[in-house]
């Protein structure tokens, strides 16, 4: 009987330097940096069959938005204007926001999910995120599902 695969986010500098040099690897041949899987293993540092072992293994969180829809959780001050900011971020990024869904405020702030397909992004999750956190009545934004 085979065993469902489990997938955990780990931090990049908790990953031993192997996975690194693969996640690079891969992103240089996506990008046509190089031509074949040993000119990026290579360039890289590592041995082909290396690459090969953990290929299909190593996935940048980052890669993973691509044809994706992500839930994202924000809590909100409820002061005019907060949610239609955290909006134009997602209208910049190049994000489709699918659905979005906010809680009655209660204690001056509300809870509000926001569904979004990420496949034409222009930035990084990352920077998505970090430009909607710095945003004045931002309390909370992170990742619920995706």
């Amino acid at each position: 009987m085979m065993k469902a695969a489990k997938y955990y986010i780990v931090s990049a500098q908790a990953l031993p330097e192997i996975f690194i040099q693969v996640a690079e690897a891969k992103r240089m041949l996506q990008s046509g940096e190089v031509k074949t899987a040993g000119d990026a293993a290579k360039a890289v540092g590592i041995s082909r069959s290396a690459f090969y072992k953990y290929r299909d293994a190593v996935q940048p969180f980052n890669d993973m938005k691509t044809g994706r829809i992500i839930t994202f959780y924000a809590m909100l001050k409820n002061n005019p204007g907060v949610l239609s900011n955290v909006l134009s971020i997602f209208a910049v990024s190049g994000a489709n926001i699918l659905t979005i869904n906010q809680s009655i405020p209660t204690n001056g702030c509300a809870a509000v999910t926001i569904s979004a397909e990420t496949s034409e992004m222009e930035e990084t999750l990352e920077e998505l995120m970090a430009r909607a956190v710095s945003l004045d009545g931002v309390v909370k934004f992170e990742i619920l599902a995706g």
